[in-house]
């Protein structure tokens, strides 16, 4: 989901950006810094070989991300973070009503 809400983000800037991206996702953050150029070269395969989960998002993520120049960077979860808990409450109050719709 970590990764959806940055390619949602992304979609709706209308110009070309600097966009400064916090996350408490170390994978989100490692595979925008330093991960995907690896995995385009070895044809989406991780360091061990394997498949790159999420291929089709990371490649919807590369699409609408050409345009914009993007550094991202970790904060740890539940921290104090006072952005990353505004999130991680909109997230969770959205989950809930959600599932009260029996839509999730």
């Amino acid at each position: 989901m970590e990764l959806l809400s940055v390619i949602e983000a992304i979609r709706v800037l209308k110009e070309p950006c600097d966009i400064s991206l916090f996350s408490d996702s170390i994978y989100v953050v490692k595979s925008i810094n330093s991960w995907l150029d690896s995995w385009q070269k070895k044809n989406w395969k991780n360091s061990a070989k394997k498949p790159v989960k999420n291929k089709d998002l990371w490649l919807e993520y590369l699409k609408l991300s050409a345009k914009h120049s993007i550094e991202a960077t970790w904060v740890k979860a539940h921290n104090g973070h006072k952005e990353n808990e505004r999130c991680d409450y909109l997230a969770r109050d959205e989950a809930t009503r959600l599932q009260k719709l029996g839509e999730i």
